[in-house]
């Protein structure tokens, strides 16, 4: 999908949410947001750096990654704590002698940030959905990125998976509070309670964006989806309804 007149900046500390239908551009933002496709037209800045103008490999190691599907790239007789490891050389296969003291400290670190603490033994391949989802998310914070994009990271999950990766990404708001993070999801219920900004797409357009408080609402999140969506509200986090009581939105 192409973008059309896309003008948007993520600042530090921000937590964005990045909301739309299938077909909605999503998937061609993050792969400019995560410096892996240049836009055709017009310009985009990574971490400050105009995309063109630096080693791409290089921006990327500032960026952390975890999506519905990166689990099977990595081996499933990897530990959990090799899999993390993996996040210190931006590699999918353990490179031991790349590896500092702090890198082999910092692991074990994030997996128990994670939950995960009591799996770095376990082969890769036998944990659960879930906990291969927190193991990755300990692996993308291993190189202290300044930015984390989580394309769609709860998919697939079972509720309890889903809550308790969903409770980890929260905390991060605490103890990461400088990283930026940009969560791509078709569901409000998907998103950590700790988002601070949304961006609507629609057909490759912005529908809304801005604060969360004042795009994740019934009208914005209606003419996304070209459906009487109602929100509601419940202890920080938000679950979007079709509302058959309304009129479908009228289109522009």
């Amino acid at each position: 999908m192409l973008l059309e007149g896309v003008d948007w900046r993520v600042g530090a500390g921000e937590r964005w949410a990045v909301i739309g239908p299938n077909g909605a551009g999503k998937t061609t933002l993050m792969a400019v947001a995560g410096a892996v496709a240049h836009p055709s037209e017009g310009s985009a800045s990574v971490l400050g750096t105009p995309l063109g103008a630096v080693d791409l490999r290089e921006l990327r190691r500032g960026i952390g990654h975890v999506d519905a599907t990166v689990a099977s790239a990595f081996r499933p007789r990897a530990t959990a704590l090799e899999v993390a490891l993996t996040g210190a050389t931006a590699t999918i296969v353990p490179r031991p002698e790349r590896l500092s003291a702090a890198d082999r400290a910092r692991a074990p670190e994030l997996l128990d940030r994670m939950g995960c603490g009591a799996l770095q033994g376990r082969r890769f391949g036998t944990l659960s959905r879930g906990e291969q989802q927190r193991v990755l998310l300990a692996r993308a914070l291993m190189a202290r990125p300044r930015l984390l994009l989580l394309d769609e990271p709860t998919a697939g999950l079972d509720l309890p998976g889903r809550e308790m990766f969903l409770d980890r990404l929260h905390a991060l708001a605490d103890s990461e509070p400088g990283m930026a993070t940009v969560q791509v999801s078709h569901h409000l219920e998907e998103l950590a309670a700790s988002v601070t900004h949304a961006l609507l797409l629609r057909a490759g357009r912005v529908v809304a964006a801005g604060p969360a408080a004042e795009v994740l609402c019934d009208a914005p999140l209606s003419r996304c989806f070209d459906a009487p969506v109602r929100v509601v509200r419940e202890g920080g986090r938000l679950l979007a309804v079709i509302d058959r009581s309304r009129p479908a939105p009228e289109r522009p």
